[in-house]
């Protein structure tokens, strides 16, 4: 893989999140992403990684403040009640978002355009009605290369 800049934006969307729960990114020290009340349709959350030289099996090797894991194992955690500041939420979960999943080729087209970046949506509730929690599995179609004018390309960049 070859890269002409050093980093991509990462975007994860929480599809139907539970009402007035509070959710947030955590990063690796504990702190966290101004964490947003969950009362849209769609709460979106995006970080900016480091991809640093790619991993033996050709993979994204990523890093940064909110970057967790080993090297081959890197996800980014969205956290949810109590774990994302809501003091008083009767919620304490945290979701699992993997970052292993996105094809290559993606990360590839990320890290070339300044104006694209790697969108995922997960659904935002879990089976026991609760906020999401685990590792969590993205909806529609996996990963996306999307361009800040708002066009999805997947497949090495070809339009969708």
């Amino acid at each position: 893989m070859t890269v002409s800049k050093s980093a991509a934006t990462v975007r994860v969307g929480v599809v139907k999140p539970m009402p007035g729960v509070a959710y947030a990114l955590q990063g690796r020290g504990g702190e966290l992403e101004a964490s947003l009340a969950a009362d849209e349709h769609v709460l979106w959350f995006e970080t900016t990684l480091r991809c640093g030289s790619p991993l033996v099996d050709e993979r994204a090797n990523f890093s940064g403040s909110f970057a967790h894991g080993p090297p081959a194992d890197r996800f980014v955690y969205v956290n949810s009640g109590q774990r994302a500041g809501q003091a008083k939420s009767c919620w304490d979960r945290r979701a699992k978002v993997k970052l292993s999943a996105i094809p290559t080729e993606l990360v590839t087209h990320a890290t070339r355009s300044a104006d694209c970046y790697l969108q995922a949506r997960f659904a935002g509730t879990s089976r026991d009605g609760g906020p999401f929690c685990g590792t969590v599995q993205p909806l529609d179609s996996g990963w996306d290369l999307v361009r800040e004018a708002g066009s999805h390309l997947r497949d090495g960049g070809r339009q969708r």
